[in-house]
């Protein structure tokens, strides 16, 4: 089974690794040399607030108020692998690139009305969430919401408190946002409380978190950005290997010694290749080439790999980055793999277009993924809907063998679509866009909570014309179950299957749900928030209400917002859980498809996978 893609300790990981290697039937990777890097790349804001930008792309300040000293930072040690020749960042006037955004016409006053209210309704569930995480968790990296305890699972640096700090200032909450700041200037890298980090996972936090709110907030903190560069020094570190890509789950304290270190033989592609758009990003703040050098290497590799995979033109889950090389056979656009694909056209934009590397890696994907990883899902209503699956490679077969499994991170591809149909000129792409989304909005719209599941099966239409078929979905319901209780015996799979949706509360659609929670997560929400501002359909805007008040009504806590362990029960227990993404993206994106279209614009800034805004560069 697929397992998030955000863990924070070594034993998650092999655990995820081994399941997926299970899941997958993996064949052991091969064993070869690191191909070298084959070329070097040629080279109207409002928020919330009401702020406008000082110049976002100025260098980083000397200018730092007494409350932060610089000088605490964590010594680094003499590189073992020093660059001899640094990729630099392209150079140039951006290029035009197309705009992404509806034009938006004015709105009605009832409409205006609407919209203003439920956007109260999301700014009020952030700032309960906000206060009981004040209250109870204050410079913690995350809340208990149920006990009002915390937890320490990304370094003890604050996660949640970093995370959350685009979304304070885009909500208009200044105040908290300096607060936030003060306490910020505390962080202390060189006392994490985790042995080994997830470089991935500190990258897309902290490090997309402090340039996000630098960016967001129109540079007018300067302490965010010479935080950023700390950081972005310390994780710098986690390059310094043989073949410089990076180690992902990475025992800094050793390397802070002195000691040797290589990149893993089995590290996961969203680990290793969704790191780019941090990196490129304090590179151009910082004018310093040594962050985008770094990451360009790793998407090199990738670029060189992509048609050598057991499947051309998609990367596997699992990757052997001691060796540069993909063996394995098993392919997602969930879990594990995800943000790759995502960082493809955000790197186009955030690189102005300067280079085509990015367009042609992630056009050279959308064939293949259409082809085997989407599927269109049999449902009642007859939709038109699509799913994000996920595949495996059976080479002595020669054989793409599919597997009707689908994810909540998922979700994610109907906004990544719908975007690259825009900034590349694919208006074809835009109708899978659309059935992406909507196929996320049919789930959530059908199960008992109003909400979607972490994994769930559905069945795949049996014919071109997808009618629905009872019969055939409780054949396939009957097939999936592994019970062997006698009253079975005498059933036909029709029957078998009717009985199991029924005492498995599997909605009609659904062939199973192997993993029924909820853990707060954005990724539905995101791509309906990006397709409301590519089209300015309004009913983009009454799916996500609905979304937001199922949620509000199953996840709500005294103190702030829970995980839940059942979507498919009325009455759902929760778990002791907020992750840091509820505030860094969930509800920022619920604020955002209610807000201003000016509000995050989509042809302004380029989100990272935590929804951290990177002001992308503007055709002058």
């Amino acid at each position: 089974m697929f397992l998030p893609r955000r863990k924070s300790t070594v034993v998650p990981l092999v655990c995820f690794i081994a399941l997926s290697l299970w899941y997958f039937n993996n064949l052991q990777p091969t064993v070869g040399p690191l191909l070298p890097s084959t070329q070097q790349q040629a080279a109207s804001h409002r928020v919330a607030s009401g702020h406008e930008p000082s110049a976002p792309n100025a260098p980083v300040s000397a200018a730092i108020d007494g409350h932060y000293d610089p000088s605490a930072a964590v010594t680094k040690p003499s590189e073992r692998y020093p660059v001899q020749s640094l990729i630099r960042l392209p150079a140039g006037p951006p290029d035009n690139i197309p705009k992404i955004q509806h034009s938006f016409g004015t709105e009605t006053q009832k409409e205006k009305a609407e919209r203003e209210q439920r956007l109260t309704a999301v700014k009020d569930s952030f700032v309960h969430s906000w206060e009981g995480y004040r209250k109870y968790a204050w410079k913690k990296d995350e809340l208990a919401p149920i006990r009002g305890g915390h937890a320490t699972t990304f370094g003890g640096w604050g996660a949640t408190l970093v995370d959350s700090l685009d979304t304070l200032w885009m909500m208009g909450l200044i105040e908290d946002f300096e607060a936030a700041i003060e306490a910020i200037k505390e962080i202390d890298l060189s006392k994490a409380k985790l042995q080994l980090l997830n470089v991935f996972e500190t990258t897309i936090r902290y490090l997309g978190g402090l340039l996000g709110a630098y960016d967001l907030s129109g540079g007018r903190y300067p302490i965010l950005l010479d935080k950023a560069k700390e950081v972005g020094d310390f994780l710098y570190g986690a390059f310094d290997t043989p073949n410089r890509l990076p180690v992902t789950r990475w025992d800094w304290e050793a390397a802070r010694k002195g000691a040797e270190q290589e990149a893993s033989d089995v590290a996961l592609l969203a680990e290793v290749g969704s790191l780019t758009l941090e990196f490129t990003r304090l590179a151009q703040l910082t004018n310093d080439d040594k962050y985008f050098d770094a990451v360009q290497r790793i998407s090199d590799v990738l670029d060189q790999q992509q048609n050598k995979t057991t499947l051309p033109g998609l990367w596997p889950v699992i990757m052997d980055a001691k060796r540069g090389k993909f063996a394995d056979v098993g392919y997602t656009l969930g879990g594990m793999a995800d943000s790759a694909y995502e960082y493809l056209p955000k790197q186009h934009m955030l690189l102005g277009g300067l280079t085509q590397q990015y367009q042609k890696m992630y056009e050279a994907t959308l064939t293949p993924i259409t082809k085997h990883i989407f599927f269109r899902a049999m449902n009642p209503e007859n939709e038109e809907i699509l799913v994000s699956g996920s595949v495996r490679v059976n080479e002595n077969a020669g054989a793409v063998v599919p597997d009707f499994k689908a994810q909540h991170l998922g979700c994610f591809t109907g906004g990544m679509v719908g975007i690259g149909a825009k900034i590349f000129d694919r208006p074809d792409d835009l109708k899978t866009a659309r059935r992406l989304v909507d196929g996320c909005i049919w789930v959530y719209d059908h199960t008992q909570t109003g909400i979607m599941p972490e994994i769930f099966q559905m069945v795949p239409c049996k014919d071109d014309l997808c009618k629905w078929d009872e019969d055939w979905w409780l054949r396939a319901v009957g097939i999936r179950t592994d019970k062997i209780e006698e009253v079975f015996q005498s059933m036909t799979e029709v029957a078998k299957g009717r009985w199991v949706a029924e005492n498995q509360r599997l909605p009609q659609g659904f062939s199973s749900i192997p993993d029924r929670r909820y853990i707060l997560r954005p990724e539905a929400i995101e791509s309906v928030f990006v397709f409301y501002r590519i089209t300015g359909e309004k009913k983009y805007q009454d799916a996500a209400w609905r979304m937001f008040t199922a949620i509000e009504r199953y996840t709500r806590t005294d103190i702030a917002n829970a995980a839940i362990h059942d979507v498919t029960m009325t009455s759902p227990p929760k778990d002791d859980r907020m992750e840091s993404f509820w505030l860094a993206e969930t509800l920022k994106y619920f604020y955002a498809i209610f807000a201003d279209p000016a509000v995050l614009s989509l042809d302004d800034y380029v989100l990272n996978t935590e929804a951290h805004p990177f002001r992308r560069p503007q055709v002058k």
